[in-house]
């Protein structure tokens, strides 16, 4: 079946996710927010359902199908108001990772878990000093027997207080050349020297981020995920996953703000028609509109590519996804705002704070430069500049 045309399955499965989305809605999220709270009935429930391990194998416990049906999933919970971040990090990128370089004791140990939700896994790639630059990564495990010893800082690392451990990014030294490369590895959030400190955000989200100090913690040899050697094919067969999921959550919200637009605009009358009726509301909105959904089909031939084992074409459309869906994201909420008015930045309606979670888009995991950086060298040809 063409990425273009959803199967039966995926319509289904879309209105299933949308049905338990709108049970719970943004009220639901706010209120978590309020309180400060991550979102674990939605967590739970989603579970249950079986929507959170859509991707993961049946052997398992999950899905059996890919990141087509759980961008699915995370893009109508986000429509609904309700977008759950962890679906991005547990099963997209730690269960992905897992299931295609995972020994079999961590298959059976970690996916189950992720899939129905009991279990929860974080991921952590990005540094203080390394920014985008993944070769710049400082977090070192170096062996001590067969165990292994790994020290090195994290920062915006999200849900690590709901997780059982997180999928770490760090590097070894290959005994042959002496260069550092990167390998994965298991760390539970209860290991010694292992530290988590809250990061104090401006943006209103139920999941919190936390800067990581690991300090000499101590790993058995099989916390190690896949091959030493293949450090960089394992860690891309979760960031592209990423990207997909991003986009994912980014046209969700889109949805979101642009749906509470439209009802508004065919509301709200000022002077003796609605003011969806003129074309300065009406053409911005139908622009807003057509930008997420050019940006869903990237995403599906991204899911698609990805899904059917192309890592190198899913790597150019993940983040053209990713790109496309960020812009179409925090134009649609703006416009949104503008709509709406006044109205646009209070509480009861519930817009104002999606600005700044429109941001996200732009800027994680991989900021627009970046993929503007991949498109020009990898798909243009031109020269770097770094």
């Amino acid at each position: 079946m063409s990425p273009v045309i959803e199967t039966e399955e995926h319509k289904a499965l879309r209105s299933a996710v949308a049905a338990l989305g709108k049970r719970y809605g943004r009220d639901y999220l706010v209120q978590a927010v309020a309180a400060g709270k991550p979102p674990t009935e939605l967590w739970t429930e989603a579970g249950k359902l079986g929507y959170l391990g859509v991707n993961l194998p049946e052997e398992y416990g999950g899905g059996g199908g890919g990141i087509a049906e759980l961008s699915i999933v995370l893009e109508e919970l986000g429509a609904a108001g309700c977008p759950l971040l962890m679906l991005v990090v547990s099963p997209a990128i730690c269960g992905t990772v897992i299931s295609r370089f995972g020994t079999e004791a961590q298959k059976q140990r970690w996916l189950p878990g992720i899939a129905d939700g009991t279990r929860l896994m974080a991921f952590g790639i990005t540094e203080p000093d390394a920014g985008s630059n993944s070769h710049r990564i400082t977090t070192t495990a170096r062996k001590d027997g067969t165990d292994w010893l790994l020290t090195g800082r994290k920062v915006f690392i999200s849900g690590v207080d709901i997780a059982d451990a997180v999928l770490i990014v760090g590097r070894t030294e290959d005994a042959r050349t002496g260069r550092l490369k990167p390998c994965l590895f298991i760390v539970p959030t209860d290991a010694e020297g292992f530290e988590r400190r809250p990061i104090d955000m401006e943006l209103g989200a139920a999941e919190k981020q936390f800067e990581l100090v690991l300090d000499d913690v101590r790993l058995p040899a099989d916390a190690l995920v896949g091959d030493e050697d293949a450090g960089l094919l394992q860690l891309f067969a979760g960031l592209n996953p990423e990207r997909i999921m991003t986009a994912a959550f980014a046209i969700g919200m889109g949805r979101y703000a642009l749906a509470k637009a439209v009802e508004y605009a065919r509301d709200r009358t000022v002077w003796k028609s609605p003011i969806g009726a003129h074309q300065a509301i009406a053409h911005p909105l139908a622009q807003a509109h057509i930008d997420l959904e050019l940006a869903r089909l990237m995403m599906q031939k991204a899911a698609h590519l990805y899904d059917t084992g192309d890592d190198i074409g899913a790597g150019e459309a993940a983040n053209m996804a990713k790109y496309a869906a960020g812009e179409a994201c925090v134009k649609a909420v703006d416009q949104a705002v503008h709509t709406l008015g006044g109205n646009g930045l209070t509480r009861e309606f519930g817009l104002a704070s999606l600005i700044t979670a429109a941001r996200v888009a732009r800027i994680a995991p991989v900021s627009r430069e970046m993929i503007l950086n991949y498109v020009s060298h990898q798909t243009l040809g031109l020269p770097k500049s770094y």
